[in-house]
């Protein structure tokens, strides 16, 4: 089975709590701020290591709390049809724009976004340019789904598409930030045919409609949107 929760920022508990009812060959994929690669140091390398023993697979998209310079340090190979980083044993990096067959079915990834917080961060410490995607990385995105005729079964993303975006943050005084990522995904959302949408940035578990939801904590079944029970 094919699993799908929220950002993790590298808190175990998300792995010793509802995930331990995931099974052997079992996936589980992640919509971005991982986390676990941050330091470098070998206390993070150990806790690395412990994920990719896992019984299951562990597929994250980056999101916006990463550490880009740390994580491309890690050799990009291919994986049931898409790119990834190898991490450790079952733990992998999902590149952006990549589509992977995963038990059947047609995943699209595209991590990255623009930290809210932007302005308070600071360059190759706490905040990365490389958390927003390169043209490159949108147009080869664009090409893959062009590949498969726009059709995909499961699409999970760190940020959501714009209108999605605008109505979540609706109850907000501060003014809604619209990115070109936002942008880019309304417009696959547009052209797109798919069943599921995942996306985490918000940090907040919502059923928005029969396609499209926001995940946090919650850990759901990918092709039905069913959360995993305690």
């Amino acid at each position: 089975m094919i699993y799908v929760t929220g950002d993790i920022h590298a808190d175990m508990e998300r792995f010793e709590g509802e995930a331990k009812k995931l099974k052997k060959g079992d996936t589980l994929l992640v919509c971005g701020d991982f986390g676990f690669i941050w330091e470098g140091k070998k206390a993070e390398q150990k806790i690395l290591k412990k994920l990719g023993k896992m019984k299951y697979n562990i597929c994250f998209i980056d999101g916006t709390h990463e550490n880009f310079d740390l994580l491309k340090e890690y050799e990009v190979t291919e994986w049931n049809g898409g790119k990834v980083q190898n991490i450790s044993g079952n733990l992998y990096h999902l590149m952006r724009g990549q589509v992977f067959e995963i038990e059947g079915l047609k995943i699209f990834t595209m991590g990255g976004g623009e930290s809210p917080d932007i302005d308070l961060r600071f360059e190759n410490n706490t905040w990365f340019r490389d958390e927003i995607p390169s043209p490159a990385e949108l147009r080869e995105g664009v090409e893959n789904l062009e590949k498969n005729n726009s059709e995909i079964d499961i699409i999970v993303t760190h940020e959501p598409p714009a209108k999605i975006k605008s109505f979540l943050k609706l109850k907000e005084k501060d003014p809604v930030r619209i990115t070109t990522l936002n942008q880019y995904l309304e417009e696959i959302n547009n052209n797109a045919k798919f069943k599921k949408w995942y996306f985490g940035s918000l940090h907040t578990d919502k059923y928005i409609s029969s396609s499209h939801t926001a995940l946090f904590t919650h850990i759901v079944e990918a092709e039905t949107g069913e959360q995993l029970k305690k």
